[in-house]
Order: structure tokens, then C-alpha cells, then sequence
């Protein structure tokens, strides 16, 4: 095992300065060709072992016959032998899946080793982790491949915000997990939108109406003998500082295609409504979210989250522009223009998750590495901006947001790191920090 020390999120936030909003809006760095001490091996590591991580491993194999994975690491060492059986019954990348025992790291530290192993990185853990695991792999000069969203407080974001300065500098690839961007039907929507075919975007209205993603379970299912923080760790999506909650974790998709519309764009404010419906046995997220975020030409976008069994689900967006109107929906990706006519979709549509992972080690093989740094932080900063509303009651503007210090995420060393179980939000009563 290595001797390198991590960044910790302590050093980072005493040394840290308060990021603005222009460093969100930059150009791609140097280009990097890292590869496998200059062969044409590049050597994937897994930090992360879900079933989205594994699903990335998976497409990271299958997107270039030179990737080996060759290291894996989780908080618990057993999803790591889960998700090697599920890699190895894939007959196309079987033999492409190359851990040693060596190469197998388990515990809070898991990440550093891994990040050491590798040319390129999958960081797929709850998002609580991501801004450490993010400056790790940046300092390491990894090429990286980041689940959304990035951070789940404002500290963490201005982490990551920091990351992606370094990484552009660095000249190495960092590809973020917002996987519609790599859709073909929604990326031609999005040109037609920007190109200005419906005219300018007035107000847009996203959707993520589903069913709860993982529920807590009951108090008395807990195995004796786990500290507080595994519990937690092994119930993130319960917790905010874990996961940010349903609209930061998962409606951060809805949020980005709001983003998208508005050209990445950062609002200058929002407001929100939100609660807890369903009570909850244990955990501190909201089951439910409304934003309403402000331009500073004054348009608007909307976006409602809910995570509630039987209730009306749907995953669309609904945009409203001078000269016309753009859904993504029912009826597929569609524009109804002004004048009566209507234009679909009607051409490739490639898995997203196979493309985003194409596109990103063609790019690595061509020395021009892909960058989605600056788009992904605004949408993450974005959707954390919404939560922050809905929590508190308040309206919230880009840079409270952005400098923020409401640090959620607690200091993690080991497993007996002493936690608070964080209370549910009430809105008019918790601070804006």
C-alpha cells in the first residue's frame, strides 16, 4: 500500500478561498496522453463497486480494447467481489478484467489506492466522498471519470470547484456522469434550442416524479456492533451529507437539462418548497422538492422532484421560447414551432452510459482529453443552490450558494469517527448558513 496522504477536506477548507462565479466558466487545458508507463495499456481503476460503478467498469472495457481494470476499491470489501463476478461474466471484456488480490481495497481509504494503480479512475461512491476522492485523483494527474453530482455541500463544491481548475492545468480528461449530455436524441434537441430555433428560452419546467430510490430501513434491521458512520455509509441516500438528498443525488439530471437550456448559465437566485410527506425511519432527506430558479434576464426554469410511492411519475422537461416550444417526454424529443410545424427525433440513439465512456477514451487516445468540469459544477452547484431553498425557506442567490459554509460533511478517518445523526430540515427555522 501507498504512503501518499490524501488532501483531507480539513486542509482543504482552512487553505481554501472563496471561488466566484467567473471560475465556472473556463477553457480546456493542455492535452495529455497518460498512459500505462507508454504503452498502449490504460489501466482502469474502480473506486465504488454499486452497480454504477460497475455498470461504468463495464463501459469503460467496452469502450477501449486497451482498458484493463486492474483495481478496485469499496467501503466494504464484499461489493467488490460482487461486482468482479458480475464483470466477469461478460464474455466481451472477461479477459480484460485483470485484479489481483493485491489489488482489491476495502475501508474509508480504499480510493488513494486505487487512484495509485490506475491511468484512469471511475469514482462511483456516495457523493459525500467525491471532492476528496476528486483532488486525489487530480493531484495524482489521473484521467477521471466523476458520477454526479460532485458534492453535496457548498465547502465540497468549491473543492471540486478547485479539482477541475487543477485538473484543466493538468491536461488530463474528467468526464462527468450527467450522461443525457452524451444522448443523441437530447443533444440534438439542445443544438436546435441553442442554435435559437425556438427563439429565446423564456421559461422552462423539468420534472423527476418517481418512486423512493432507497428507503431507510427500520432501526431494528441495524447489526449489532456497527458504528454510527457505517450505518450511515451503508444507508447514504438517506442522509444529505451522504447523498444531498433526491433532488442532488438524482434529480441533478432534470437540473442539468435546465442548465443546458439556458447555456450553462448560472441562475442568479432561486426559491423552493419542500418536505417530508412520507415519514421516514430514520435519515434527514426531503421526499419532495419545488425550485424556482431566476435568471438574470429575468426567464425563469422550474423543477419539481418526488420521490413517493404511487404517485404520478414522469422524467420530462418542457421548454417555452419566443418562437416555439422543445419537450423531451411522451412523445419522445419534439419541437413545435410557431408556425405549425413539428420536428422529432428520428435518428441514432446509442446507449448514453456506452457513449459518454466512448467519447472519453477516444479522446484520451487522441491527446485532446474531454473536459465537462465547468458544466458540471454549475449543475451541481445548481441543484445544492435548490436544496438549500427548499431547507431553509429562503431565497438563495448564486454566490450564498457558492459560499456557502454549511459544511455537512463531517471528518472521516476511520470507521469510529464520531457522527451526529443530522436532524430533517424545517424550513423557516433552519439557518442559511
Amino acid at each position: 500500500m501507498s504512503d501518499n496522504k490524501a488532501p483531507h477536506r480539513r486542509d482543504f477548507l482552512k487553505a481554501s478561498t472563496v471561488a466566484t462565479a467567473a471560475g465556472l466558466v473556463g477553457t480546456l487545458g493542455s492535452t495529455a496522453g497518460v498512459y500505462a508507463a507508454g504503452s498502449d495499456i490504460l489501466r482502469v481503476g474502480l473506486v465504488g463497486c454499486g452497480g454504477r460503478g460497475t455498470g461504468a467498469a463495464s463501459q469503460a472495457l467496452h469502450a477501449d480494447e486497451g482498458a484493463q481494470l486492474v483495481a478496485m476499491g469499496d467501503a466494504f470489501a464484499n461489493q467488490i467481489e460482487g461486482s468482479l463476478n458480475a464483470l466477469k461474466k461478460q464474455k466481451e471484456i472477461a479477459d480484460r478484467v485483470l485484479v489481483p488480490e493485491e489489488n482489491k481495497f476495502s475501508g474509508l481509504d480504499a480510493y488513494r489506492y486505487v487512484v495509485d494503480s490506475c491511468d484512469v479512475v471511475i469514482l462511483a461512491t456516495p457523493p459525500g466522498f467525491r471532492p476528496e476522492h476528486l483532488a486525489y485523483a487530480v493531484e495524482k494527474g489521473k484521467h477521471i471519470f466523476t458520477e454526479k453530482p460532485m458534492a453535496t455541500d457548498g465547502p465540497g463544491a468549491r473543492w471540486a470547484l478547485e479539482s477541475v481548475r487543477k485538473s484543466k492545468e493538468n491536461g488530463a480528461a474528467m468526464v462527468a456522469g450527467f450522461c443525457w449530455r452524451y444522448d443523441y436524441p437530447r443533444r440534438e434537441l439542445f443544438k436546435r434550442v441553442l442554435d435559437g430555433e425556438i427563439g429565446e428560452v423564456l421559461c422552462a419546467f423539468g420534472t423527476y416524479l418517481t418512486g423512493p430510490v432507497k428507503p431507510m430501513p427500520a432501526p431494528e434491521t441495524r447489526p449489532a456492533g456497527i458504528s454510527d458512520l457505517e450505518w450511515m455509509v451503508r444507508n447514504w441516500y438517506n442522509y444529505t451529507w451522504l447523498s444531498g438528498d433526491g433532488l442532488v443525488e438524482q434529480a441533478c439530471h432534470t437540473v442539468d437539462w435546465l442548465a443546458w437550456a439556458k447555456g450553462d448559465v448560472p441562475p442568479k437566485a432561486c426559491t423552493a418548497v419542500g418536505g417530508r410527506q412520507i415519514e421516514s425511519k430514520g435519515g434527514n432527506i426531503f421526499d419532495h422538492i419545488e425550485v424556482n430558479y431566476e435568471w438574470a434576464d429575468e426567464t425563469r426554469g422550474f423543477l419539481a422532484q418526488r420521490q413517493i410511492s404511487g404517485c404520478h411519475n414522469e422524467n420530462n422537461l418542457y421548454l417555452l421560447g419566443s418562437k416555439g416550444k422543445a419537450n423531451i417526454g411522451r412523445r419522445g424529443v419534439s419541437i413545435d414551432y410557431a408556425d405549425g410545424t413539428t420536428w422529432k427525433y428520428s435518428g441514432e440513439a446509442p446507449n448514453m452510459y456506452q457513449v459518454e465512456h466512448n467519447e472519453m477514451f477516444k479522446s484520451i487516445r487522441e491527446g485532446k482529453p474531454l473536459h465537462n468540469g465547468d458544466r458540471m459544477m454549475n449543475s451541481t452547484l445548481m441543484a445544492i443552490m435548490g436544496r438549500m431553498a427548499a431547507y431553509t425557506g429562503q431565497e438563495v442567490t448564486w454566490e450564498q450558494a457558492l459560499n456557502s459554509e454549511d459544511k455537512l460533511v463531517p471528518e472521516t478517518p476511520n470507521w469510529d469517527a464520531p457522527v451526529e445523526f443530522p436532524q430533517m430540515a424545517k424550513p423557516g427555522a433552519t439557518k442559511l448558513k
